[in-house]
């Protein structure tokens, strides 16, 4: 069995600590793990192999996170553009043997009871030998506005629900035959692309023509143009609510999609106040509090049952229970053209990290780290020059015809529009300094001439 996991999303409502850039699923929430490395290492006790599809930049926190798990037997399959799960799934089953038995899982979600799970995929993997498709029915805990339910039969679903309203949900949760829709699917590849071409042909022959023309070294690189003419539509809409073949198995996993704070701080450590566990609090007389920080100390006093998040570039505070209006927030700074929905300080990239450590109009300061092995892009800037200085390690850096090391409290500059790079040929990082100044310091101002990295 594979399990195809599903790595998009940018986890909105639980800005500012998920970003586009660095999305809920690679923050390490628990035990300094993400909740993509506890997908991975969850089932891949009951896969033989993980086959994960991503854009371009998740791919490389996907890949770096499973190097801390020492997982590099994996499959990728990276989408320039985001078309929801039905043609991210349907790439996926046209790269594998049509009678490979998949396990389709979000990369964000939760579960604590992995007795219980395997029991559950178990039964999965009988149904989906039988030529179904199976889904997975969370047995609610409560009555949740913010998922759809699947109303069954038995293991017969008879038909799927959207998010309802409080007295809907309410009617949902004191039934018994109704259940949360976790977004897990299990059925053999070619069975569910039989219902796919039969359901939504354009959808399949879209993702046929796309997989046909993509470029399959490493890795499966579908085109840009190929993937924006596929339809977008989700799993559900495309087949399940569709198709006669489909199952649902009842699970009852201790299962969460972390999806807002309120779920965020049920899965926390809290202490004897009922406060999130963090090094840098300062509780007076507060009680009941989700606060998330670790590089300045939050003080609080005589408040209770809030959230408080310091990002460094960012602070939200709110009332629990209110934190679905997170998306609010993040829409009005996209409405304004802000960067803070799509980057944290720190940046992840391919090569190691930067983090701005101050921008004002007219210069950035950043440090940056290199990792061994790895080199940044030949690249050129337009609108700024730049001067590194090295703290520790040794780099070799191009600049024009001319390459040179510079080691730590040495430094070089690079004028505007001068071609530059810089390596790691070392064992160790490297961490500099760099120093930015111009009119112009935007991320946007990086002409790429050769890239390790394939990066445009």
């Amino acid at each position: 069995m594979t399990n195809i996991i599903l790595c998009g999303g940018s986890g909105t409502r639980l800005w500012p600590i998920s970003r586009s850039l660095m999305p809920k699923q690679f923050i390490k929430l628990f035990d300094d793990k993400s909740l993509f490395q506890l997908t991975v290492e969850r089932n891949s006790k009951v896969c033989d192999s993980q086959f994960i599809v991503s854009n371009t930049e998740q791919y490389f926190l996907a890949l770096d996170q499973l190097e801390e798990l020492d997982e590099n037997k994996n499959k990728y399959l990276l989408e320039p553009i985001g078309r929801n799960t039905a043609p991210a799934i349907a790439l996926a089953c046209m790269a594998l043997d049509k009678d490979e038995i998949v396990l389709v899982t979000p990369s964000d979600h939760l579960i604590k009871d992995e007795s219980a799970y395997a029991e559950v995929l178990t039964r999965a993997h009988a149904l989906a030998k039988e030529d179904n498709l199976v889904t997975f029915g969370i047995t609610p805990t409560f009555a949740e506005t913010g998922f759809g339910y699947i109303e069954a039969n038995g293991e017969d679903v008879k038909a799927f629900h959207e998010k309802p309203d409080l007295a809907t949900a309410t009617s949902y949760f004191n039934a018994d035959n109704y259940y949360w829709n976790s977004g897990m699917f299990c059925f053999k590849a070619g069975v569910f692309l039989e219902e796919l071409e039969k359901y939504s042909p354009d959808i399949y022959n879209a993702s046929k023509i796309a997989l046909d023309n993509a470029n399959i070294e490493d890795m499966i690189r579908i085109g840009h143009t190929e993937m924006l003419e596929i339809p977008e539509d989700s799993i559900d809409y495309a087949v399940m609510e569709k198709s006669t073949k489909v199952k649902v198995v009842a699970s009852d996993i201790n299962w969460s999609d972390v999806g807002n704070f309120d779920a965020l701080y049920d899965e926390l450590t809290q202490d004897n106040n009922g406060n999130t566990r963090n090094d840098k609090l300062v509780a007076i007389d507060s009680k009941n509090n989700l606060i998330l920080g670790n590089t300045r100390t939050i003080a609080t006093i005589d408040v209770d049952d809030l959230i408080i998040v310091d990002s460094g570039d960012a602070l939200l505070i709110s009332k629990k229970g209110s934190s679905q209006k997170v998306k609010q927030v993040v829409q009005s700074l996209k409405e304004n053209n802000s960067s803070l929905p799509n980057i944290h300080l720190t940046a992840h990239r391919p090569w190691g990290t930067y983090t701005v450590l101050e921008d004002t109009p007219g210069y950035k300061i950043k440090r940056i780290v290199v990792k061994p092995g790895k080199r940044l892009s030949l690249q050129k800037h337009f609108h700024r020059n730049e001067h590194w200085i090295v703290v520790s390690g040794t780099a070799t850096v191009t600049v024009g015809d001319t390459t040179k090391i510079v080691r730590p409290n040495e430094s070089t500059y690079i004028k505007m529009g001068e071609i530059h790079r810089l390596a790691n040929n070392g064992m160790i990082p490297i961490v500099l300094i760099e120093a930015q100044v111009g009119e112009y310091t935007g991320e946007d101002d990086i002409i790429r001439l050769e890239d390790d990295f394939k990066r445009k």
